[in-house]
This record gives structure tokens, sequence and C-alpha cells, in this order.
């Protein structure tokens, strides 16, 4: 499943430099979590989805790793960098053995199906 991205060679030569260092601190620690742990929610504040994410994962004693990215209006250029990066446009980002599987919902069929 190939996405789409620009190509390098369509990048400026004076720009490419800080196009490829944006968002790399995020970046780096999140795949530093992905590498420690076997379950990996990544949220945001006042939103209701990541909070539902951990509680299910709780409710069936499965441990996992919460990393959060600020709420609506903080922090929105680190949670944009994460979207870029995954594809996916909405929060949570829930990853298990260091895969994108989706948010809430496709958590919760997961944990229903014991897939997880």
């Amino acid at each position: 499943m190939p996405r789409l991205i620009l190509e390098e060679a369509r990048i400026h030569p004076a720009i490419r430099s800080k196009v490829a260092s944006h968002g790399q601190a995020v970046l780096q620690e999140v795949q530093a979590a992905l590498a420690a742990h076997k379950v990996v929610v990544v949220g945001m504040r006042a939103n209701p989805f990541p909070r539902k994410a951990r509680n299910a994962l709780n409710a069936a004693r499965i441990p996992h790793h919460y990393l959060e990215y600020g709420s609506y209006l903080s922090e929105w250029k680190k949670r944009l960098v994460l979207k870029m990066w995954t594809g996916w446009s909405t929060f949570p980002m829930v990853f298990v053995n260091g895969v994108l599987v989706g948010g809430y919902t496709d958590l919760q069929a997961l944990i229903q199906t014991g897939k997880i």
C-alpha cells in the first residue's frame, strides 16, 4: 500500500534538511516507546477516545504505555507530525508490537476477538 509523498527531487535543495528533520524529536520518542512496549497508545488531552482506549486496555488487563501530546489547541504541530508519519488522522493511535492497529474502535474489536 504505497502512500504518496512528495519526491525529494521536487523539494528545493535549500530546504531539504529542514523538511527531513522536522518533527524528529516526536518521532524518536514514539519510536522508542514502540521498541520498548508491546502496546502503545498515543493520545491527547480533552479527547475522550484516548481515555476510552486506555480504559478498555485496563479492563482487559493489557499493559500499555501512553504518550500524550497536548490538547486541541496546544502541541498540534507534534500531532500533525504523527498524522503525517502514520497516515492516521485521528487520536488515539494504537500500536501493537510496533504496528499501527488503528484507533479506539479498532482496538475494541481486537480485544473482543482476543487478537491482542
